[in-house]
């Protein structure tokens, strides 16, 4: 399946430039940016997927072009879709960028993988 390189090159720019490391992983058929070993953003076909804190998933929601990720017909809380015209410009996309790294920064994705560790 293919997704929108052109919008992977200006995520791997931006995140150079906020001096952001990153690990690429292909993932739902596309491609996630990894910061400190969570996914922050990813592209899955065209559209933006961000990861978003909980306290800020609401708000995020409601911007133009953005959307609950439905994949595989169930929600998936956290993650936030974003079609080109809600990233056509850099501001927007570094916005949405930052929301992304905020989650990688935050405790969040880390409470799951320590409950799975505690379970083994």
């Amino acid at each position: 399946m293919a997704y929108n390189q052109t919008l992977e090159e200006l995520i791997r720019q931006m995140l150079k430039e906020k001096k952001q490391l990153s690990v690429e992983k292909k993932m739902f058929g596309g491609v996630a940016f990894m910061l400190q070993n969570k996914m922050a953003c990813g592209i899955v076909k065209d559209e933006l997927m961000v990861r978003c804190v909980l306290s800020k998933y609401d708000e995020a929601i409601q911007q133009p072009n953005a959307a609950e990720m439905n994949f595989t017909g169930r929600v998936m809380k956290g993650f936030v879709m974003v079609d080109e015209g809600g990233w056509k410009n850099a501001k927007q996309l570094s916005q949405w960028l930052d929301l992304g790294i905020e989650f990688a920064e935050s405790d969040e994705g880390r409470k799951k993988v320590v409950k799975k560790k505690l379970k083994k």
